[in-house]
């Protein structure tokens, strides 16, 4: 019991911090004076390029189980965030800006999948 306790603590204590990181990294980007979630979208494809690369240096190394969770679910679970890039796709379908929508939609998946893969290739060069 002792050992499931600490091991929830430290996937808190790694969401705690991804989650502090979404929202300075939100910070820098809200001072830009455009009307797109430029924010978002980074956050996103960063998040995706840290979990390509870990799952893969993680496959390659005897990392613990708990390690993979407290990166894995824990910081990078926290920092990336599917609901605000909906919210904020929706927002711009609502503001009549179905352009922008279509691309942050688009954008976030197709830069995602290539961040994904460019973290992947960076983990297998490691």
């Amino acid at each position: 019991m002792r050992d499931m306790i600490i091991r929830y603590a430290a996937i808190g204590m790694a969401g705690f911090l991804g989650a502090v990181a979404r929202v300075v990294c939100g910070q820098l980007f809200g001072g830009i004076n455009v009307r797109f979630p430029i924010g978002t979208l980074f956050i996103n494809v960063v998040g995706c390029l840290l979990i390509g690369w870990f799952i893969v240096y993680a496959g390659s190394r005897e990392l613990s189980d708990n390690t993979r969770l407290i990166i894995g679910a824990g910081f990078v679970g926290t920092f990336t965030t599917f609901s605000t890039f909906i919210h904020e796709s929706n927002q711009l379908a609502d503001q009549n800006a179905a352009l922008k929508a279509g691309l942050n939609l688009v954008g976030s998946l197709v830069l995602g999948l290539v961040a994904v893969r460019l973290g992947a290739y960076i983990g297998r060069r490691m």
